[in-house]
């Protein structure tokens, strides 16, 4: 399967620091540094891609991966927001993490439902 875009190029440029969110023993999420050449997605996530488009299709496993990256950052977004909170109000998260967390769980909730509407479009269902 190829994964890279035919106007993509394909060089390793940078290397850079990035953190890969992993669960762990006792079930909690860790967080995980390391240093990476720049991979696209397509190539960052080949296993997951290729699991997941063989369960739902190209399509839908492809947006399901995507769901997976969105909540990923969700739960990164959370934890920083234990550390970075408020001015007025230290029990809240700063309003810049409010509104990526906002932001995030919208484009969450419209990917979730473009596959309903794929997965009734398989079906013959009418999309509602």
């Amino acid at each position: 399967m190829d994964y890279v875009g035919e106007n993509q190029q394909r060089k390793v440029s940078r290397r850079r620091v990035v953190s890969e969110v992993q669960p762990g023993t006792d079930g909690r999420i860790e967080r995980t540094w390391g240093v990476r050449a720049h991979m696209s997605a397509f190539e960052e996530h080949r296993e997951e891609l290729e699991r997941f488009e063989q369960m739902f299709g190209k399509n839908r496993g492809r947006l399901a991966v995507s769901l997976d990256r969105i909540t990923n950052a969700l739960v990164l977004v959370g934890q920083h927001g234990v550390y970075c909170t408020s001015a007025r109000n230290p029990t809240v998260p700063a309003m810049d993490l409010r509104m990526i967390t906002q932001e995030l769980a919208h484009a969450k909730e419209l990917i979730q439902a473009v596959m309903e509407e794929i997965r009734m479009e398989r079906r013959g269902a009418p999309p509602q």
